[in-house]
């Protein structure tokens, strides 16, 4: 049996610890020897106490995921603006429309980010992802043709959800893809 290097062992999330020190440090706004000796009390606690929560995160290619961070963001910034003139303008030109996404694949990891995504870009609600039938129930607020609105989700974010994490499409099973 292997025993994990001192390292490992104190610091099991790396990453978390360094938030936990550095949000520490900057919640306080001071480098006394005070807020250094708990930054890193918290660095090395907090990862031990939810590391049995945490699962290894899996390789991922991230020069797609910075990219995808900035596309959210934008359509964010610009979907507000949006969302903004069409609650304050005319209620005749709101088109509130179910429809359904159908998934490429069965990787929890990317519907999950998926649907999350789906949820923070204002207009959108994601209501579910149904893996059994492969695909996520999406609410929008205002969508003329559920079809373009699919096929920009899947180009903007599925697609490069998938190449995050490194995966092929699944064809294996048949979807049902018309609106609900």
């Amino acid at each position: 049996m292997k025993t994990a290097s001192f390292f490992a062992r104190w610091f099991p999330h790396p990453l978390v610890s360094a938030i936990a020190g550095l949000s520490w440090l900057m919640l306080g706004y001071s480098l006394d020897a005070g807020s250094i000796l708990m930054a890193l009390i918290l660095a090395v606690f907090i990862p031990r106490l939810v590391h049995p929560f945490i699962a290894r995160t899996p390789n991922i290619d991230w020069l797609p995921a910075v990219k995808l961070f900035f596309v959210v963001l934008w359509d964010i910034i610009v979907c507000n603006i949006q969302i903004a003139k069409l609650v304050l303008g005319p209620t005749h030109k709101l088109h509130p429309k179910w429809f359904r996404v159908p998934l490429e694949t069965q990787h929890e990891e990317v519907n999950t980010l998926l649907a999350m995504i789906i949820t923070t870009t204002p207009g959108t609600v994601s209501a579910g992802i149904d893996q059994d039938r492969g695909d996520i129930l999406v609410h929008a607020l205002s969508a003329e043709d559920a079809e373009a609105e699919i096929q920009s989700i899947k180009k903007r974010y599925e697609k490069p959800l998938m190449q995050i994490f490194e995966i092929g499409r699944a064809s294996c099973r048949e979807r049902v893809s018309s609106p609900v």
